[in-house]
């Protein structure tokens, strides 16, 4: 660098010398060095022509000036005529006007006196060396004589440093001056136009001029460029590398005019001599030809000298443009070399199946190909240092050790890359291995579960079963896991806890495995062995079974479905008892066998859980790496839409929360049950609030699905879906989610259905029941999100219960009679949506396009408050139809649901939710009586108050025990009986039949209030009690398929008739769905029939009995405000 900066200095010093010498030899040529006096200055003056310079020479080369005949001369101003003449004299060389100069006075026409002023003024101002003075003396007789006479007289006042010549005519001086050298008004030949001479001075001065112009602005743009800073950024180089190319092409520019306004000056010099061969330039033209080619030659010197001045800076600000270039990318190409090296130590993991490190080894390839660009790139930017030795660049020894470490980060990248493809090749061996050991243990257990039972109690049959699993055995040679320690050592480097914990399972599993084979293979031997006595198996009864912890759904084929055949049942309990243990002792424990196909069966299930859990995994991570990562990806950024970009949020909606639960969680949970597969429902159990998550995932479909469709088609997608060699496009995997949370019920249904009296059949059973929630709520949401026109904020209105479109007609007290009249026969189409706190009648609206965009809105209409909501659970004429009313019947809403099940759904739903909202307005009073109770402890006078007084304390004492009526109800689970209000009591007391018209309806406190004591006397009838089941038609609220008969079976929503109750406490019960019948034992029918009533005691009959209302009253906090409330469920 110091180098070149010397360099530089000296190229400017030369450079300034040369145009200084230019700048000297342009005033040397013009003589401007002694009289610095233009042309141009003084051509007003020269236009006058009083003097002229002809270009005439004398005898001895002596320049020859002429003063013509000028009438005004004495007129001239002396500042005028000295400029002149000093003008006049500069012109000629410095050899010739050494010599002298001839002064030719032209006065022929004028007088004698002037003759003598001129020649006066001319010998006092002449500021030149005089050779010779010639005078015309006047051609008129009288002054030609006495200018002689005058003459003689005055010689010697007229006497000047040279000798003045007295010429009567032209003839006289052309024997002093030659003809040719003599102007055409002299006589002479000499071709003088003195307009032409006056514009050729000037030009030939302002070229003069132009040129040391030329090379002082040359100065001046050297010293500029030599003293500009170089930048340290490529654009601010670039920037200056332009401007002074910019500027330099301006000077080459203005030396090129310079040259061509020269050349054509002397070309009009030489242009006589062109036209004319023959034609001889005069002396004064020959001076002028030289003089202009002098000054073409200084500027051709000029451009020469700053030509080479140029190649140096040029070479310079290219040099500082190469080396910004090479610091900026080599600044880029390092910082992508960090972060790939970044990336690439995020490869830490080494799998948890052959899928996973196959997808990760694909990642890796994929990774390195994306790496290999920036690789190549460190590579070139590092070859460059070769170029910049050779080029000579001032920079090198800064440039020689990045190119040095670039090549060190590449070689170190590579290496790294190449260890951690080593890695996961050598992990996906092991995982291979682990693989090939767990299929063998498949299907070895797949083996055991498919040999018949039957057919191995033969001799033959036994043999042909131990040749089988000879022969399976001898397949483990290339299949098992042969020594642990030997797996340990080998695989040391790779092996992390939870992969150490993988091939411990594996291990264990094997083991397990072969003791499996171990154990049957001495069954087996046992019954190949020759059979002495045949036993001959017998069938027990199935009710031997029932309190069998795992019982075999194999055994129960015997279907009895008479009084007689359960009376037998009953009689032979115990005799079946015994006869099932000797079954197990003729039948060679083919009951375990049967165990074991179920333990198979379940260890499938399971299997299949596991697995296809780890794939959805490894999907996840797919998209999310494949596709979300690669929106972040600035090397990608240029395929992304820009109406896409900072959408990735929109479109994967919570997908990475998703990810980790089922990574970190609750994937590694189910590992731990793979070896007790009937007990996977409290793993479900246990992570069952985390499955929230798919509510906002699914809620976030339609928007995700609405963007898609708007740029499916986009490079960007398609690229990605190239990289991950995808046969599906990002929308499929993109509904894995949804798929995923169905899935994991219809995998619970079949793990129930092979664990049903096993020890985790219950936690299985609400697990099932909870992931139905789950879907219901999520399906519930989604209908939620749609509706539109709600004012206040859905979420205040409590949890979404159901959903669900209905026919509607309204039946008001309040409004116009014809719109109460039509409303009977008209029906409205209603989407109703029942939260804890509010019941939203809605109307649905369906959308034009495709998928979720297809989705229908829900346009919000009106709502009800359940603090002032009652129902009447049938109306006559229709099944399907129940009341929904409100502030006492003040508003009536005729509710027909699409089918009697869907109706009974949802009034045991309301039911509920009233049924709270009572319990909690009745605690709230208990609270405030007990509170005003201890706020009077002096007793009232007796009046008519003291009524309300006592009728409180009998509340009081009412309250506590419906109370704890329904805590006990709220506690009964599945398998104990709820418990009720008797008749008379709540809402399960009949009342007579009314039309939807009549107002004899619910209580209400704002309107009809009634005397509590009669209340409670009414309510006081009784207590609370367990239900007593009575014959009559229930609705199932859950699946049972668990009755003497294998073939009765219910499910919710059926509807089933109580005929009659035998002994031991079995009901002879009818499926009026299916026509079945069969014989169940109370605690099973409390069981499915849970909370629904009797249709008889619920629903009027066809001949009309009875109608049921329940009402929490129209404000629960207004009724919670009185001391002495009264509550009735029902109006009399």
């Amino acid at each position: 660098m110091r180098c070149w900066l010397k360099i530089e200095e000296m190229a400017l010093e030369e450079l300034m010398q040369r145009l200084n010498a230019v700048s000297q030899c342009a005033d040397e040529i013009m003589h401007q060095d002694i009289i610095p006096l233009y042309a141009a200055d003084i051509q007003d003056q020269l236009k006058k022509q009083f003097a002229y310079l002809s270009g005439g020479r004398g005898g001895d080369g002596c320049p020859v000036i002429t003063f013509p005949d000028y009438p005004a001369f004495s007129e001239i101003p002396e500042k005028e005529f000295q400029n002149v003449l000093t003008y006049l004299t500069s012109i000629p060389s410095l050899r010739d006007a050494g010599i002298g100069f001839i002064l030719v006075i032209d006065r022929r026409q004028d007088k004698w006196t002037s003759v003598k002023a001129s020649i006066l003024r001319i010998a006092a101002s002449f500021p030149g060396n005089l050779q010779l003075v010639l005078v015309l003396r006047p051609t008129g007789f009288f002054h030609r004589a006495l200018s002689d006479i005058a003459f003689r007289f005055n010689k010697d006042e007229l006497k000047m440093k040279v000798p003045i010549i007295m010429l009567g005519s032209v003839s006289e001086l052309q024997g002093y001056i030659d003809k040719t050298q003599l102007t055409e008004d002299l006589g002479g030949t000499l071709d003088y136009c003195h307009n032409r001479w006056l514009s050729r001075r000037t030009a030939i001065e302002g070229f003069a001029q132009k040129v040391k112009q030329t090379a002082q602005i040359l100065q001046s743009f050297g010293t500029e460029l030599a003293e500009t800073e170089l930048p340290n950024d490529v654009q601010s180089t670039s920037s200056l590398l332009a401007t002074h190319t910019e500027k330099k092409d301006k000077m080459k520019e203005d030396i090129r005019v310079a040259v061509e306004q020269g050349d054509d000056i002397l070309g009009s010099i030489t242009k006589p001599v062109t036209e004319n061969p023959d034609y001889k330039l005069n002396q004064d033209q020959l001076d002028n030809q030289t003089t202009v080619e002098r000054l073409l030659a200084q500027l051709h010197e000029t451009e020469t000298a700053f030509d080479e001045f140029w190649m140096k800076h040029q070479q310079k600000l290219e040099q500082c443009l190469r080396l910004r270039n090479f610091e900026q990318n080599f600044r880029e190409v390092k910082a992508a070399l960090d972060i790939v090296s970044e990336r690439l130590s995020a490869f830490t993991d080494v799998g948890n199946s052959r899928s996973h490190v196959e997808h990760i080894l694909k990642d890796l390839a994929n990774f390195k190909e994306k790496s290999d660009e920036t690789v190549r790139k460190a590579k070139m930017l590092a070859s460059e240092r070769d170029a910049f030795i050779q080029s000579n660049h001032y920079a090198v020894d800064s440039i020689i050790p990045k190119c040095s470490e670039l090549h060190h980060l590449c070689d170190a990248f590579t290496t790294e890359i190449e260890r951690r493809r080593k890695l996961l090749n050598k992990s996906l061996e092991l995982h291979d291995l682990l693989e090939k050991s767990m299929k063998w243990c498949d299907e070895g257990i797949y083996l055991l579960a498919s040999q018949p039972v039957d057919k191995c109690q033969s001799q033959d049959g036994a043999e042909s079963a131990l040749q089988e699993i000879e022969k399976f055995l001898d397949t483990g040679a290339g299949n098992k896991i042969k020594e642990l320690n030997k797996i340990y050592e080998e695989y040391a480097h790779i092996l992390n806890e939870d992969l150490k914990d993988h091939v411990q399972k594996v291990f264990q599993k094997q083991e397990s495995m072969e003791e499996m084979f171990q154990k049957r293979q001495v069954s087996l031997k046992k019954l190949a062995a020759k059979q002495t006595r045949p036993v001959q198996p017998v069938a027990p009864r199935p009710e031997a079974f029932v309190k069998s912890p795992c019982t075999s759904p194999g055994l129960q084929r015997e279907n009895v479905s008479n009084s007689e055949s359960s009376a037998l049942r009953r009689v032979n309990y115990r005799k079946g008892k015994s006869e099932m243990t000797e079954l197990h002792q003729s039948r060679g424990g083919s009951t375990m066998d049967d165990e074991e196909n179920l333990a198979v069966l379940r260890q499938h299930v399971m299997n299949e859980l596991i697995e296809t859990e780890r794939a959805y995994v490894e999907e996840l991570l797919c998209v999310l790496e494949g596709y979300a990562a690669e929106m972040d990806n600035p090397l990608m950024a240029h395929l992304i839409p820009p109406e896409l970009q900072n959408k990735k949020d929109i479109l994967f909606g919570n997908m990475e929360e998703i990810y980790h639960f089922h990574n970190r969680i609750f994937l590694r949970e189910l590992e731990t049950y793979v070896e007790y597969p009937e007990l996977v429902g409290r793993c479900f159990l246990d992570q069952m609030e985390d499955f929230q998550i798919y509510e906002k995932y699914c809620q976030n479909k339609p928007r995700s699905e609405s963007l898609w469709r708007q740029f499916s088609d986009s490079v960007f997608f398609q690229e990605c879906q190239r990289k991950l060699d995808h046969k599906l496009s990002l929308d499929s995997y993109l509904l894995k989610p949804v798929q995923r949370i169905t899935k994991y019920q219809l995998l619970l249904k079949e793990m129930l259905k092979y664990s049903k009296n096993c020890e985790g059949a219950e936690d299985l059973q609400e697990a099932l029941t909870s992931i139905l929630g789950i879907l219901k709520a999520v399906n519930d949401s989604m209908h939620q999100i749609a509706i539109t026109g709600y004012d206040g904020n859905l979420n205040e209105l409590g949890k979404l219960l159901m959903q669900g479109s209905f026919n509607v007609w309204t039946d008001h007290k309040k409004g116009h009679t014809k719109v109460k009249d039509l409303a009977r026969f008209k029906p409205m189409q209603r989407h109703l949506f029942l939260h804890e706190k509010a019941v939203l009648f809605c109307k649905k609206r369906e959308e034009n396009g495709e998928g979720y965009e297809k989705a229908p809105s829900y346009s919000y209409k009106h709502s009800l408050n359940m603090a002032a909501v009652g129902i009447t659970e049938n109306v006559k004429g229709d099944a399907k139809k129940f009341e929904i009313w409100y502030n006492a019947r003040e508003e009536v809403y005729i509710v027909q649901a699409p089918t009697p099940e869907v109706k009974a759904t949802w009034v045991n739903e309301i039911r509920k939710v009233l049924t709270s909202q009572l319990q909690a307005c009745r605690e709230a009073s208990q609270h405030r009586t007990l509170e005003q109770t201890q706020s009077l402890p002096l007793p009232l006078p007796a009046s008519s108050c003291a009524s309300p007084s006592r009728n409180h304390i009998r509340n009081t004492k009412k309250m506590e025990e419906k109370k704890a009526d329904l805590t006990s109800l709220e506690g009964c689970g599945t398998t104990v009986a709820p418990k009720y209000p008797e008749k008379g009591k709540g809402w399960a007391k009949p009342s007579h039949s009314l039309d939807a018209s009549e107002e004899n309806d619910g209580w209400s406190s704002a309107e009809e209030p009634l005397n509590s004591s009669d209340a409670e006397e009414e309510g006081g009838e009784g207590g609370a009690g367990e239900i007593k089941l009575t014959p009559g038609k229930y609705t199932v609220v859950t699946d049972y398929d668990k009755g003497v008969s294998e073939e009765f079976t219910v499910k919710s929503g059926d509807l089933v008739q109580l005929i009659r109750e035998g002994e031991d406490g079995l009901w002879f019960v009818k499926n009026l769905s299916s026509g079945r019948e069969d014989w169940i034992p109370a605690n099973n029918l409390l069981m499915f029939i849970g909370n629904s009533k009797s249709a008889q005691s619920l629903s009027s009959s066809e001949s009309g009995t009875a109608s049921s209302n329940l009402s929490t009253s129209s404000s629960c906090s207004d009724s919670c405000n009185v001391s002495s409330t009264s509550f009735s469920d029902i109006k009399g």
